[in-house]
């Protein structure tokens, strides 16, 4: 009888186990940016983060951390990675303050892009002044992620640099609303149907390398793809991305981490491909 009696009870704390081991992990970087700052001087800024929430140790102790500078000695040119596969599709968006950056949340399924054979279905784009990532030491002046998830929780990020220049179709489409919500305390706007594919790449080289999310919580082994291109954009529109957030300060960038033993890999086309 007691055997008959355990049973039922081993099978509950059989799936009390499963459902907490299936439990999704907090990969997305944080809605409510209020918490941290950019500043160093500040005591909740870059070096502090992982002190400030204990899931936010990666941030301190990881040791895949993003953004890093992808220096020629480190990048191995390749062609087997293959072009990045994408297949957005136009879809309702709403344009969200997070504190420290303008987001653009994308409210229906925007499309994905498929990574050997994983397919990453595009959640929102946003963008960092200066850049982040650098390219053999030279920071450029903005740096667009559109950040992807997999079914299983995991994140891929597509990185497009920036330099002074011609205006960018993207952001201009967006300007009306961007001065919009300068102009007012709300932190969201409905922007209507927006097509991601009007965030041009310009170039099918690409680097890819294994990081992190560039904000707290700083979740490793992101799948980082960043366009070799550097696309232009005005002083203007870099000017409207920071003054819309609100948070008085002239940057939204994360130092540069250590790269330890990681490699970076640069997709280049056969020329059978061109």
């Amino acid at each position: 009888m007691a055997k008959l009696q355990m049973k039922p009870l081993f099978c509950i704390l059989f799936i009390v186990i499963i459902l907490q081991h299936s439990r999704p992990t907090k990969s997305q970087e944080v809605e409510d940016e209020s918490e941290f700052s950019y500043s160093e001087n500040n005591e909740r800024g870059p070096s502090r983060w992982g002190e400030i929430h204990e899931e936010w140790g990666a941030c301190s102790n990881g040791t895949m951390q993003s953004p890093i500078d992808m220096f020629n000695q480190r990048v191995q040119i390749v062609s087997h990675l293959g072009k990045l596969k994408r297949s957005y599709k136009p879809a309702n968006a709403t344009l969200r303050n997070r504190g420290h950056d303008m987001m653009l949340r994308f409210d229906g399924e925007a499309g994905a892009i498929e990574i050997n054979g994983t397919e990453y279905a595009l959640q929102q784009c946003h963008w960092h002044s200066p850049s982040e990532h650098t390219i053999n030491g030279r920071r450029f002046d903005l740096e667009a992620h559109l950040v992807h998830e997999g079914a299983d929780g995991k994140i891929a990020v597509i990185g497009i640099m920036y330099k002074i220049g011609r205006p960018d179709p993207f952001l201009l489409s967006l300007e009306e609303d961007l001065t919009a919500i300068t102009d007012t305390t709300e932190a969201e706007r409905a922007v209507g149907v927006m097509n991601p594919r009007g965030i041009k790449f310009g170039s099918r080289k690409y680097y890819r390398y294994i990081g992190s999310l560039t904000a707290p919580p700083c979740t490793e082994n992101v799948v980082w793809s960043f366009v070799q291109k550097v696309r232009t954009v005005t002083r203007e529109q870099v000017r409207l991305l920071r003054v819309a957030v609100h948070d008085d300060s002239d940057t939204n960038a994360r130092p540069l981490q250590p790269i330890n033993e990681r490699w970076i890999q640069l997709f280049k086309p056969d020329d059978k491909e061109n």
